[in-house]
């Protein structure tokens, strides 16, 4: 096989100078000596043995099937035009819609915990710089995500990014861990709502289900959550319903979520006090005597830092700031809506920079807004807000923070369960799962994807023990 070229070449050089020989004499001459070029490698290739041809042979292996099935484990996903713009999915959603899911998403209970924990533990005041150094490295990804958002406004985040960018193996690994990740969280989320709630009606339904359908079970709840799974389910029927509906419910929460830490804020500001920031160590190695009631403050060393505005120095700040980066996880869920966004090309970028914007704001206010009503070393890890009202004698000011925190909670379970769906929708329609999970209603609902993610992730909710962090 590798002979014919050089004969083929042979033969149209030898017609060549057959024709030209008879009106340039010169290039005549040249495509002789090209012929005879073409002659002697023949010579020199027939005459070498590893080109001479193999003799077939029975015992031969042929690696067809194993290549192909290489190959299509590395094959890429190409994404065209036409494309782009067919979509079995509602195009709804206007970036006013993406903002709120990411805000939504990105802007959970955490805000009313996180700050108290990692002021206390690790920042103290310069909590504020920690979550602006966390808030500048979320913004790099953030990016990231805006680019391939642009580039490839489709269904299916980070799973069809991996596809198109990598291969099929590592989109089919990196779907199951986002679906992994989203079923975990919801069912985290919706166990924490009902603890929440539960806590505001004075323990009456764990005390209720835990004397009728106690559980003793390792690896398991202490009790049946139906409640968690009842939420879950009415959340996955809103979304079935339709993506502009659901976009709607979380608009509202979010703007309640929204009014209550501007709240919290602006109650900071007015009752706070700068020398909270600017306790001295001496200050500190005293109260430090006080707690575990030493005699003399001689050779004591302060448990609560140096003091000032960095009492841990800026090595807490950084410690600080690698807690605080998980606070802005959330804006992914808005690359899951490519294919719902009126003008993804602009939305999504505007959508990811601009919720990640507002996520700083209020993580930024609220940390500051604590630190200032309270001194960092009084923070209650567990329920800093409402501690801190009642320090400053805002005391009823706690059921308005229960009201954001059960919000806040409602719209990041929102957020957890809107793009599950969307992965199982994604990878049904490539076929890296069952078909039926890519079926869409006549509202342009992935109906079928979403009611097996609420399914799963009620039963996960249900019966699991999930510990709820940060």
């Amino acid at each position: 096989a590798r002979l014919l070229p050089l004969t083929a070449r042979a033969c149209c050089c030898a017609r060549l100078a057959k024709r030209a020989s008879r009106r340039v004499p010169l290039l005549a001459v040249h495509l002789r000596r090209r012929l005879l070029r073409a002659s002697s490698s023949k010579v020199r290739l027939l005459r070498h043995s590893s080109l001479a041809p193999a003799p077939p042979s029975s015992k031969m292996i042929t690696c067809g099937p194993a290549l192909s099935f290489v190959r299509r484990l590395l094959r890429r996903k190409i994404i065209t035009l036409d494309s782009l713009e067919d979509s079995k999915l509602c195009r709804c959603l206007s970036t006013v819609d993406l903002i709120a899911l990411g805000v939504g998403s990105t802007l959970g209970a955490g805000v009313y915990v996180l700050a108290g924990e990692v002021a206390k533990a690790d920042s103290g005041p310069s909590i504020v710089l920690s979550f602006l150094i966390a808030a500048l490295a979320s913004v790099m990804a953030g990016l990231c995500y805006a680019e391939f958002g642009a580039r490839v406004p489709k269904t299916g985040s980070a799973y069809l990014y991996t596809y198109v960018t990598v291969g099929e193996l590592w989109a089919f690994i990196t779907g199951w861990n986002l679906i992994l990740s989203y079923v975990i969280g919801t069912s985290s989320v919706a166990r924490a709502w009902s603890g929440t709630f539960d806590e505001l009606l004075g323990k009456q339904i764990g005390y209720f289900f835990r004397t009728y359908f106690r559980m003793n079970y390792s690896g398991l709840a202490e009790y049946p959550d139906f409640f968690a799974v009842c939420l879950i389910l009415l959340l996955a029927g809103l979304l079935s319903f339709g993506v502009k509906e659901s976009a709607w419910v979380n608009k509202v929460f979010t703007a309640v979520n929204i009014l209550v830490l501007l709240f919290v804020m602006i109650s900071g500001f007015v009752k706070g006090d700068m020398n909270n920031w600017k306790k001295t160590e001496e200050f500190l190695i005293n109260y430090t005597v006080y707690i575990e009631n030493l005699s003399s403050p001689e050779n004591v060393t302060s448990a609560f830092g140096v003091g000032g505005f960095m009492p841990y120095g800026f090595t807490g700040t950084l410690a600080g700031a690698a807690t605080c980066f998980y606070a802005f996880i959330g804006f992914d869920c808005i690359a899951t809506t490519g294919e719902e966004v009126k003008n993804p090309q602009k939305a999504i970028p505007i959508g990811i920079v601009t919720s990640l914007l507002v996520c700083f704001m209020a993580y930024f206010g609220v940390s500051a807004a604590l630190t200032l009503m309270m001194p960092y070393y009084l923070i209650d890890e567990k329920s800093p807000l409402p501690v801190a009202f009642e320090y400053v004698g805002w005391g009823p000011a706690k059921y308005v923070v229960a009201v954001g925190s059960l919000c806040a909670l409602s719209t990041s379970l929102l957020g957890s369960m809107f793009p599950l769906p969307r992965i199982l929708f994604a990878m049904a329609r490539d076929g890296l799962l069952f078909r039926f999970l890519a079926k869409v209603s006549k509202r342009q609902s992935p109906v079928a994807a979403t009611l097996t993610a609420g399914c799963i992730s009620g039963k996960l909710g249900t019966f699991r023990s999930c510990l709820i962090g940060t």
